[in-house]
């Protein structure tokens, strides 16, 4: 092998980027210990874009094309090289390409939730998240102010700097736009639009632009959102009289359903609290009746009346008179049991305060 051979090698003849990867933003193309050829092949793509560096300064920037690296068309590299007319040496230089198409479906979101003023409720805290892509705008300014001298840089290195300037503009946007959070919803194109813009200065000192930029979702707290459920189920259920009856009744037939006998017991249990939860008021306060009962009458007491056993058969009701007259003939007595509503099973007559009178009243029997 010939010296020329050994001095071929180390000069660099065809320039590219073939790799297909979609999370590099920057990549620099290999030059340690080699020199570029004069007339050397330097091939652009579509979507990218090839920066020269020259003893650490930007020299010149290229866009899609096929190009001949020679004097007339390194101007600024020629001057840095100090080349004369003629002159065809290699020329040291490292060579960057940029990756200029859009980077997309990257997340933002709030890491800890935002304090806002809500006209209706007052101070809440509020969550948001959405998505956004991402392009390289201005290759120069993109690798003197972000990458540097980074070789591999992927768009995880900038995505976490671009999402604390997405979040601290929307922090400002919710709080200056006065928005109900009831009402956000429907106003997350109207945000995403302000934020946008307002973002946009500081995307482009950095070189880059945002095509799109969306607000997915504006949410409250889960407790907070809990009492919303709440405030909007007391919103269907409409009449609480009629929505305690049907609840009751679905909690009995639910309690039919279930052949355990607990599960009977407990059904029945909701069924009757429901019940008696919704003619109470659901917080302890009778609402008003429908169809109001008169009162008893003045002066007139409600009669007591008794169930007698006689013969092992129950007989009556009868009042108070009647057992009198029924002990006069001897057909009552002192043992006979009796019962009557809200009493404790049957008792004998004389253990019955009202009925032990009847036998008090009456001459005691004869002598033999």
């Amino acid at each position: 092998m010939s010296i020329f051979d050994i001095l071929g090698g180390e000069f660099i003849e065809v320039i590219e980027w073939t790799a297909d990867s979609r999370d590099t933003m920057v990549w620099r193309f290999d030059t340690v210990g080699r020199a570029i050829k004069y007339g050397a092949k330097l091939t652009v793509r579509e979507g990218q874009a090839a920066v020269f560096v020259h003893e650490g300064q930007l020299a010149d920037v290229f866009g899609p094309g096929l190009y001949l690296l020679e004097t007339n068309n390194l101007p600024v590299l020629t001057r840095l090289q100090h080349w004369d007319h003629g002159f065809r040496s290699p020329f040291k230089s490292e060579v960057y390409f940029v990756n200029k198409t859009r980077f997309n479906n990257l997340k933002w979101g709030t890491r800890n939730p935002i304090i806002a003023r809500d006209p209706e409720f007052g101070p809440v805290r509020l969550r948001a998240f959405g998505t956004y892509s991402m392009r390289v705008s201005d290759p120069a300014r993109f690798m003197s102010e972000i990458v540097g001298t980074d070789g591999d840089f992927t768009r995880d290195e900038i995505t976490f700097q671009i999402r604390n300037v997405i979040v601290q503009e929307f922090s400002r946007a919710i709080a200056a736009a006065n928005i109900p959070v009831l009402d956000m919803a429907a106003n997350t194109g109207q945000l995403g639009q302000l934020v946008a813009k307002a973002i946009a200065p500081v995307i482009e000192t950095y070189g880059l632009t945002l095509p799109e930029f969306y607000i997915e979702n504006i949410s409250l707290p889960a407790e907070v959102e809990a009492m919303l459920d709440k405030r909007t189920s007391m919103g269907i259920v409409g009449d609480l009289d009629r929505f305690g009856q049907y609840a009751a009744s679905e909690a009995m037939l639910a309690a039919a359903r279930n052949e355990g006998g607990a599960g009977a017991g407990f059904g029945a249990a909701m069924g009757a609290a429901m019940g008696a939860t919704m003619r109470t008021g659901p917080w302890g306060a009778a609402p008003p009746a429908s169809a109001p009962v008169p009162p008893p009458l003045p002066g007139r007491a409600v009669e007591t009346v008794w169930h007698v056993a006689i013969g092992g058969a129950a007989q009556g009701p009868y009042g108070r008179g009647h057992l009198g007259r029924m002990a006069a003939e001897g057909s009552f007595a002192r043992d006979t049991l009796v019962w009557t509503p809200g009493q404790d099973g049957w008792l004998p007559a004389e253990d019955v305060p009202e009925l032990a009178q009847l036998f008090t009243m009456m001459p005691p029997p004869l002598p033999g």
